[in-house]
């Protein structure tokens, strides 16, 4: 191209230029990202699939590909299941196939030029996320659909084996930000399924909920409204609040507190350091992770299972709220937290001791290893909601008064005999006093 038509193509772009408006319907169309080589670098594994690919940009990988099987295994047994022709699914799914589409950043030009091939992915990934989550849920299930006699009680993926063995290692992938499904594909199934004269109306929550029980099968069912994919839905449930728990927010002061690491003085100390200047820790009733809070020198904090998936988990959550504009930075900021108030081993066991932390990984020392990592490269947001309660720790960490009585209690009332003994000496100094206050004014 030379330089005159380059210019020509630049001017004609600039004149179809649409408003700040139209690029904003564009942009919020986009759900699903590819992870940038700069934050994958410092953990591949943890944003790649190891088992299954769900969507477009995983798809046909090698180690994948013995997965593919199973999916037209499901599809076939959703089809049966349903009693409708494939035509009604297919239809259904062309019908917003262009939305889907635009639901992947940077989608590669062959979906965008094989529609039908892009079609043909999305219903058989769709119908096997489904099918797992039926297969899942299903023995506490009321929908009559439900059989669980639907499979071969010895099926790879479907029997109890499976459920066991295999099913943990879909649900990582799954909640992988490279691996997701649109909500709007898993409607779109779920509706096409019900017949024209069905009383029952379609319930919008009807897969959040299924997807909440697979996800987080010990934590309350809550109402998620509007979802962009399976890793939202697990987000929300991560930050969801009981209203009769929730915490009334702390008033902003009228100035930015900075998160500045060359400025230490602003630095929350590690949980031993908070413990020695007098700081309590305590386990809140919400497992919300937005649920921490501080006063009158005690940190509440939510508790947290870490296992082996824990990691993954956090990192592809970190990096949904750093690539979708208007996510929030909840997750963000409770790992940046966690990451300050843990520095070594000992800090991980004393959150332990207070049921804060329930490690299932095993040593303290590879907990703090995981926090400490999982905050490499995040940039927090100012108007985080933790701003308030950073700030709070530090004013009462630099009080004089709550320092000294901290150094009294941890030096003189650590034990029972400690404090045996502090009162002997003080017993004994008041009778000392007695003895000269008699020796000088002896009784008349």
């Amino acid at each position: 191209m030379g330089e005159i038509e380059w210019v020509m193509n630049i001017n004609e772009e600039v004149k179809n230029m649409g408003d700040s408006s139209s690029e904003m319907e564009q942009w919020k169309k986009r759900s699903i990202y590819r992870v940038p080589s700069c934050v994958t670098d410092l953990n591949k594994g943890a944003y790649k699939p190891q088992s299954v690919s769900f969507g477009p940009y995983h798809h046909g990988e090698p180690n994948l590909e013995p997965m593919e099987e199973n999916k037209r295994r499901a599809l076939l047994h959703f089809l049966k299941r349903y009693k409708k022709p494939f035509e009604c699914y297919f239809n259904a799914v062309m019908e917003v196939v262009e939305d889907l589409k635009h639901s992947y950043s940077s989608l590669d030009q062959k979906w965008q030029q094989d529609t039908i091939g892009f079609v043909k992915m999305m219903i058989l990934d769709g119908c096997f996320m489904l099918e797992i989550l039926r297969a899942a849920t299903t023995c506490d299930s009321d929908n009559p659909d439900d059989d669980v006699d639907d499979y071969a009680s010895n099926d790879p993926i479907f029997s109890n084996h499976g459920k066991l063995y295999i099913m943990p290692y879909l649900k990582r992938d799954m909640l992988m930000l490279e691996n997701q499904l649109p909500m709007l594909l898993l409607h779109t199934l779920v509706i096409a399924t019900k017949q024209e004269d069905d009383p029952n109306q379609y319930d919008e929550e009807f897969v959040n909920k299924m997807m909440q029980k697979f996800c987080s099968p010990n934590t309350r069912i809550s109402k998620m409204g509007r979802c962009l994919h399976p890793l939202d839905i697990y987000r929300k449930g991560l930050l969801w609040e009981n209203p009769r728990h929730k915490r009334k927010p702390p008033s902003k002061p009228h100035h930015r507190y900075r998160y500045v690491i060359a400025e230490g003085d602003e630095i929350v100390r590690s949980a031993t350091e908070l413990y020695e200047a007098g700081i309590r820790f305590k386990k809140t009733k919400t497992r919300s992770l937005k649920g921490i809070t501080f006063q009158s020198g005690v940190l509440k904090l939510p508790a947290v299972m870490v296992d082996d998936a824990t990691e993954s988990l956090f990192l592809n959550l970190i990096a949904f709220e750093r690539l979708h504009v208007g996510a929030g930075n909840e997750v963000t900021s409770y790992i940046f937290f966690m990451d300050n108030i843990i520095d070594h081993a000992k800090d991980v066991s004393l959150l332990h001791s207070q049921g804060i932390i329930q490690n299932a990984i095993g040593s303290d020392k590879a907990v703090a290893k995981l926090f400490n990592s999982l905050s490499k490269d995040i940039t927090l947001d100012p108007e985080s909601a933790l701003d308030v309660v950073h700030k709070q720790v530090h004013n009462y960490c630099t009080k004089p008064w709550n320092e000294w009585r901290a150094n009294l209690i941890h030096t003189y009332f650590r034990s029972p005999w400690a404090i045996l003994s502090v009162l002997a000496a003080a017993l004994l100094f008041a009778l000392t006093i007695v003895q000269t206050i008699y020796t000088v004014y002896p009784a008349s």
